[in-house]
């Protein structure tokens, strides 16, 4: 009996030999990065939309349409990432908190999805939105 589980111990040593790392070159385009911080930020109640600074909107304007990733700006350094978030939040929500949960999501959705190092998730807030009542089209159902 023992000399089988001596045998059992070598044959797991010779497949623990065989396993080769394969290394590949990987690139992700800041597009994508941005994309994926995107929907994350879009996910997280309390955020309204994303809105784009003055520059992103004047590119936009002039051709460069990037919808799912407005209001992400991307600095890509090597296999770390700063996201800066542009968003508006809905009114009467604690904005640290919705700060705090968008960080949150957007760095655990890019480094999950890409593998890479996110270093900083800094929000922005645009603007406060409005939810438009609908006490118009009740009133007028009751009438």
């Amino acid at each position: 009996m023992i000399e089988k589980e001596v045998k059992k111990e070598e044959i797991v040593e010779n497949e623990e030999q065989t396993n080769v790392e394969i290394a590949t070159n990987l690139n992700i385009s800041e597009d994508v990065i941005g994309i994926i911080a995107g929907l994350a930020a879009s996910e997280v109640e309390g955020i309204a939309g994303m809105t784009l600074g003055f520059v992103d909107g004047i590119n936009q304007i002039l051709g460069s349409n990037k919808k799912y990733s407005k209001g992400v700006k991307i600095d890509l350094d090597g296999k770390k990432v700063t996201i800066d978030l542009y968003v508006n939040v809905k009114y009467g929500v604690r904005i640290p908190d919705i700060a705090w949960a968008a960080q949150n999501a957007v760095k655990d959705s890019v480094e999950n999805m890409t593998g890479l190092e996110v270093t900083s998730v800094n929000i922005n807030v645009q603007g406060i939105t409005f939810e438009k009542k609908e006490e118009n089209s009740s009133q007028s159902e009751q009438n």
